[in-house]
C-alpha cells in the first residue's frame, strides 16, 4: 500500500473503534458558552492543539474543514456560523464521515442551538477539495497535513490557496520536527500516519506556506507535543516533536518577503517621543509593539531599540 493507503486504513480502524490517545495526544476542546460536547465525540478527539480560533470566525464565515474526524471542530465551527451548510467537512474515509455523522446527531440532542444541516460532509480529500475556487473564507485542518511527504504537502496547500477568497484564512494544527526526522522513521507509514514520522521542522513548514503564496503567517501556539525516545525508536538521542497552531492569509507576498508573525516585540528608547523607520514603522518611546520576525531584523540594526523574543503566541495588533 502507499503510505495514503496506510493511512486512510489506520483513521478507519479508529473511526470504527476510537482509542483514546492512540495516534495524537488528544487536545483539550475549546469551552463555548452552550456547548456540550459528546462523549463519543470527544473520544476522537485525536487533534494535537486547536484551530478553533475565535477572533478568525466573526461574520459566520464559510468553513471548509479538512479531514472531519470525529466532527469535534466541525462542530465548534458551526457555533460561529450557524446556517445551512456554511460548514463543509471533507473526508476520504467513508468510516470516518459516517461515525462524525453519528456524531453530530446525538451533538443536535444535547444543543438546542445547532441543527445538523449547519455542517455538509463530504467525500474528498486534501488534494482535490470539492469547491469552486475561492469560495470560502477558511479553511482549516488538524494534524492532518504533517502525515504528508513533502510533495503531497504543497499540493494540500495549493488546493487551501486555491478554494480561499482573498483574505481568506487557512487555520492549521500541526505537530513540527525540532530537527530532521531521521530516514528510517520517515519511511514507516504507520508512524507517519500517527503523526509521529512526517514533521517538518519549523522553517521548512513555513517555507510551505510561503512557497504556495501566503503573504502573512501568524503563530497562535507552539507546545511540546511528544518526545520519541532513543530506545522504542532507534535514535542516537531523544527528539522532541513540538504542536504549532498557525493562520495563514491569502494576501500578496510583499516585495521584500512574507510577513511571518511569531510574538516579537520592538521597543524604542531612543531621545525622541517616537520612532519612524520611514517605511510604515512608527514606535512610541518606551511602548512594546508587535513586529513580524522581518521587519524585527530590521528595526534591530537601530541601536536604540530592543527586539524581544518570539513568543510563539500572537492574536493582531501592533505596527505590521
Amino acid at each position: 500500500m502507499t503510505y495514503l493507503e496506510t493511512t486512510a486504513e489506520f483513521y478507519s480502524e479508529v473511526a470504527q473503534t476510537p482509542q483514546v490517545g492512540l495516534c495524537c495526544v488528544q487536545s483539550s476542546p475549546l469551552q463555548l458558552p452552550g456547548l456540550r460536547i459528546p462523549r463519543q465525540m470527544q473520544e476522537m478527539n485525536y487533534g494535537c492543539g486547536t484551530t478553533v480560533h475565535p477572533a478568525e470566525l466573526i461574520n459566520e464565515p464559510t468553513v471548509l474543514y479538512v479531514g472531519v474526524g470525529g466532527g469535534l471542530e466541525a462542530l465548534q465551527f458551526a457555533y460561529f456560523s450557524r446556517r445551512p451548510g456554511h460548514i463543509i467537512a471533507v473526508d476520504p474515509v467513508k468510516a470516518m464521515r459516517e461515525a462524525a455523522t453519528r456524531n453530530l446527531e446525538r451533538a443536535a440532542d444535547d444543543n438546542p442551538w445547532f441543527n445538523p444541516s449547519f455542517i455538509d460532509i463530504r467525500d474528498g480529500d486534501a488534494f482535490n477539495l470539492p469547491v469552486p475556487d475561492a469560495s470560502v473564507d477558511v479553511v482549516a485542518q488538524n494534524c492532518l497535513f504533517n502525515i504528508f511527504e513533502p510533495e503531497d504537502l504543497t499540493k494540500a496547500l495549493q488546493e487551501a490557496y486555491r478554494v480561499l477568497k482573498i483574505g481568506g484564512r487557512l487555520i492549521m494544527s500541526d505537530p513540527i520536527a525540532t530537527r530532521p526526522i531521521p530516514d528510517h522513521l520517515r519511511q514507516d507509514e504507520r508512524l507517519r500516519a500517527m503523526c509521529l514520522s512526517g514533521a517538518l521542522t519549523y522553517n521548512e513548514y513555513i517555507q510551505h506556506l510561503v512557497h504556495v503564496g501566503f503573504g502573512q503567517v501568524e503563530i497562535r501556539a507552539r507546545r511540546p507535543y511528544r518526545l520519541l525516545d532513543c530506545q522504542n525508536y532507534k535514535l542516537d538521542q531523544p527528539l522532541l516533536l513540538e504542536s504549532l497552531d498557525s493562520v495563514a492569509f491569502k494576501v500578496p507576498i510583499p516585495e521584500d518577503g512574507a510577513c511571518i508573525f511569531t510574538g516579537k516585540t520592538a521597543i524604542y528608547s531612543g531621545k525622541e517621543e517616537v520612532f519612524d523607520d520611514n517605511a510604515g514603522h512608527v514606535l512610541q518611546k518606551g511602548v512594546p509593539a508587535s513586529v513580524c520576525d522581518k521587519t524585527a531584523a530590521n528595526l534591530a540594526m537601530s541601536k536604540d531599540i530592543l527586539i524581544t523574543d518570539s513568543t510563539w503566541h500572537y492574536t493582531g495588533g501592533g505596527c505590521c
